[in-house]
This record gives C-alpha cells, sequence and structure tokens, in this order.
C-alpha cells in the first residue's frame, strides 16, 4: 500500500459516519477494505467491530493492534485542504481515532502476508466499536476472546489512538462516572426549607473538597484526582416530588482506592439524607455492572449511581514493544527524537491492559488536542510517517518475538 493508497483509505473511512453504536456500514466497509488489501482473512466479529487478520492463523505468536472506529457526533465536511503544515484531512473521526485505524491497516498491509508466515507471527487489527460510548463493547469482546484459555493472550498490543507520530503513550488515567439523584416533597420558594438543587451543589462542594486533599503534593494530572459536572437538572414530578440529578466524570488517577472513595460518598449521603450510617459491603470497586445505593430519610432521599469504572494503566519503557517503537523512529526520522507521554483521558487500554498485562503502548498520528472539535483534521504528512514508523516497528517487534 503507497501513500495514495493509504490516504484513499483514510478518506474513505472518515467519510461513513460512525457514530457510537451507529458503526455497523464502516465495519462492513473496513472489513472489504482490508481484503482487497490481502489480508489473511476480514470480517466483522461477534461484537461488530471490523477484524483483520495477517499471518498464520494459528501463529506461536500474536500482536494486536487495537483501534476504534466509533466516533463522538458532529458533522464535519471531509475534505483535503491545504494549511500551513501541509494538506490535511477534515471530517469527523479523522484524529480521533480513524487516523490511528487507519494507520494500523495500512502498516499491517506493508508488511505483508508471505513476510510474517516466514516469521511465524500473526498481526491482527481491530476497529473496535463503542470505545466513546464508555462501554467499550468491541474492546471487553476482543478482551475476552484472547483470554488465555481460549486463545492465548497477546504477546503485545498497540492502542490506536493520537500522540503525534514521534511520540509513545504509557499510560492512560482511570475512570468513574458518579450521578447522584435527590428527591423531597414540593415546597414552595418563599418558605424555609432550602430546595432540593442545593443537594446537588453539596454534592460538588464535598467531591471539590475531597479531590482538594487528595491531590495535596501532588504535582502532576496524572496523578490527581479530577472530575467534570456533566449533567445538571431539576423537576417536579406528578406525585409533587421535587428531583434534583447530576452527573459528574472522574478521572482516576494510579492506585486510586475506589472502594474507600465509596464509603466517603455513601457516609456524605447518610450524613445529608439525616439516616443513620448504611451497611453497605464496598470492598470492591464496580465492575462492568453499575454499583447503585438509596439512601431514604424522613424527608430527603439520595441516591448514589457509580458506573463505567476502568482503573488507570501504565505500561513500562523496558520492553520489546517500546525499544521496537524506538528502533523504528531512529531508522525513519533519524533526526527526530522520540517522546514519551501519559494521558489524563481513558481509552481501551484501560480495558485490556489489566487483563492481559503484556506490553502496551498507544500510536498514532494527530494532534490530541482537536479531538471531539468542529475544526478536527489530520496533517496527511504525519498520517504517512505514522504508518512507515509502524510498518519498521511491527517488523522488530515480529524479529524478536520470531527469535525467543
Amino acid at each position: 500500500m503507497d501513500r495514495v493508497q493509504a490516504v484513499e483509505l483514510l478518506q474513505g473511512l472518515v467519510a461513513i459516519p460512525s457514530v457510537s453504536q451507529h458503526e455497523a456500514a464502516a465495519c462492513r466497509w473496513l472489513a472489504e477494505q482490508m481484503v482487497q488489501a490481502s489480508y489473511d482473512r476480514a470480517y466483522v466479529d461477534g461484537a461488530g467491530n471490523a477484524v483483520g487478520e495477517m499471518g498464520p492463523d494459528r501463529a506461536d505468536h500474536t500482536v494486536v493492534l487495537l483501534g476504534h472506529i466509533d466516533t463522538v457526533p458532529g458533522n464535519i465536511p471531509v475534505r483535503i485542504e491545504e494549511t500551513a503544515a501541509g494538506p490535511a484531512l477534515f471530517g469527523r473521526g479523522s484524529v480521533d481515532a480513524k487516523g490511528p485505524l487507519a494507520t494500523f491497516v495500512a502498516a499491517v498491509a506493508r508488511v505483508g502476508s508471505r513476510w510474517l508466515h516466514e516469521h511465524g507471527v500473526r498481526l491482527l487489527v481491530v476497529g473496535a466499536v463503542e470505545e466513546e460510548a464508555a462501554t467499550s463493547k468491541g474492546a471487553r469482546f476482543i478482551r475476552d476472546r484472547f483470554d488465555g484459555v481460549h486463545a492465548p493472550i497477546p504477546d503485545a498490543c498497540i492502542i490506536g489512538e493520537p500522540s503525534d507520530w514521534r511520540r509513545i503513550t504509557l499510560g492512560y488515567k482511570g475512570r468513574v462516572l458518579v450521578e447522584i439523584q435527590a428527591s423531597q416533597p414540593m415546597a414552595h420558594t418563599a418558605g424555609p426549607e432550602a430546595g432540593v438543587a442545593t443537594v446537588a451543589v453539596e454534592f460538588w462542594n464535598w467531591l471539590s473538597d475531597y479531590m482538594e486533599r487528595h491531590n495535596r503534593d501532588r504535582a502532576r494530572a496524572f496523578d490527581q484526582l479530577l472530575a467534570s459536572l456533566r449533567d445538571l437538572r431539576t423537576f417536579t414530578d406528578d406525585a409533587m416530588q421535587d428531583h434534583v440529578i447530576a452527573k459528574t466524570g472522574i478521572r482516576l488517577p494510579p492506585d486510586f482506592d475506589v472502594p474507600a472513595f465509596t464509603a466517603a460518598l455513601v457516609a456524605w449521603a447518610n450524613t445529608r439524607a439525616g439516616v443513620q450510617a448504611l451497611d453497605v459491603a464496598l470492598h470492591n470497586p464496580p465492575g462492568e455492572e453499575p454499583i447503585a445505593i438509596t439512601v431514604s430519610g424522613s424527608h430527603l432521599t439520595v441516591s448514589l449511581r457509580l458506573s463505567a469504572y476502568e482503573p488507570a494503566w501504565r505500561g513500562d519503557r523496558s520492553n520489546a514493544l517500546v525499544r521496537s517503537f524506538l528502533a523504528a523512529l531512529r531508522t525513519v526520522a533519524p533526526d527526530e527524537k522520540a517522546g514519551f507521554v501519559v494521558k489524563t483521558g481513558t481509552s481501551d487500554m484501560n480495558v485490556v491492559g489489566p487483563a492481559w498485562r503484556c506490553p502496551i503502548v498507544a500510536y498514532g498520528p494527530g494532534d490530541s488536542s482537536l479531538d471531539h472539535t468542529p475544526h478536527e483534521h489530520l496533517l496527511l504528512d504525519d498520517y504517512w510517517h505514522a504508518v512507515t514508523v509502524l510498518e519498521e516497528a511491527l517488523r522488530q517487534v515480529a524479529m524478536q518475538l520470531a527469535a525467543r
């Protein structure tokens, strides 16, 4: 696959809308493109992921390249325009993360089936669904496929996320979503009772204080507890109950004690509702199923829901995968210096990293500050640099695996 074909692949993929939970057309198209690019096997799997495999079906070694094909909403006309930095492809998903996914598809096509069969290594490219929806349905399906029982755990994994083609991402913060709902009997605004909306304000103040205490003496954002208020609304129902709903997203640093945080949150809810301490088993953080707790006092009911938990994950720099990228960057761009980065967001690394515990990095072209913005675009020179760097890195890691 040459540069022209690689750009056509990228532009065609970005041109197909694939908002989370509506990725089917893009996945079918990408699987067809992988067939045309001479992949040994290409298909849409049981989760709806687009999957392409190059190399022996029963290879001794497997490297998974896990990208995601879904995007956030937003209609950005797909076109190539000249910019001060060179030609760029505009379109939703061009950076996050169809650019990295197209990089995977093109680089693996350039490595080729014959070379991989000679080395006994399989490369598996995944365009995963629902990464942006916080369900990570596609990544969980792949994680469970290579569970060490039904199929061996991969020897290495590369996550497709924008990092700049000269940088390697080693880790991502974790996440938990916290929703609070409170209700109380309707009261006149001129009366002595505070409105139910104040419960949400008090919750946010409590959370802000908790963050401040935790972050004391932690200078780096990656090590801090960070929260954002995503939704706040009030309403009155037909039974004359006033309600408030507040939704927060909390970014978790490594080794954050989620059970202790949950216990503290429940204690706050008990105090606010005016009830005795609620006996709740909090030995483990929420898994793939949410934790829901309701505290009912004589006047106020407070409900808590913790969901979409992912622990922070950070890989190390002393493994064959990282060495392969460093060697590839020296080969392809000897005048450029490789950089390492950790991200304050989450990715599918948080899903597969704790399960596989294999060498893992994230890589892909693009300026991540453009993620989800109306100006999302990918410089085509950077895209092509990333394809050639990844091709060389895959050859390097495959040779190291074959030599074992």
